[in-house]
């Protein structure tokens, strides 16, 4: 394993967690949502949000649902590939804004994708199937969090 050959990666993996959780931050706010909790960030006055996941162009939803998918699958493989990370994730309260995020998002999401009207079939049935997946990754991510930083404790 990398990160005990080079203890240091552990320092910028730290550094790095901000930029993954602003990923979910800038998914929500292309959505027109607000996080919330410590990770809310206050919205500028000027600044409307007229676009919501329902009303964006299609393509702007399937860029988005393809961002999710890439982000989450990476994020569950870097997880269940090094347990041990999850000690820095949850130095950044990871598991509470990945709850956040996922109460969130994935509603509006999974409606925008059912109430959208799709000149071809394949195009609704990509997108199901890129959200569901990322659904469950997320899933998936967000236990073995819980597993590493809660439950084995508790075992050993």
């Amino acid at each position: 394993n990398i990160f005990t050959q080079q203890p240091s990666y552990f320092s910028d993996l730290d550094e790095t967690l901000p930029t993954v959780l602003q990923v979910f931050n800038n998914i929500l706010h292309k959505c027109g949502l607000q996080c919330e909790g410590a990770s809310a960030e206050p919205q500028k006055l000027e600044e409307k949000v007229n676009v919501t996941a329902g009303n964006m162009p299609l393509q702007e939803l399937k860029d988005i649902v393809l961002y999710l998918c890439d982000t989450c699958t990476t994020l569950w493989a870097f997880l269940d590939v090094f347990p041990l990370a999850c000690q820095t994730f949850q130095k950044h309260e990871f598991c509470y804004r990945l709850a956040s995020f996922y109460e969130l998002a994935i509603p509006e999401l999974e409606s925008a994708i059912k109430k959208r009207h799709y000149e071809d079939n394949s195009a609704f049935a990509d997108l199901w199937r890129r959200i569901s997946h990322s659904r469950k990754k997320m899933i998936e991510a967000f236990h073995i969090l819980i597993n590493q930083v809660c439950l084995q404790p508790i075992l050993e």
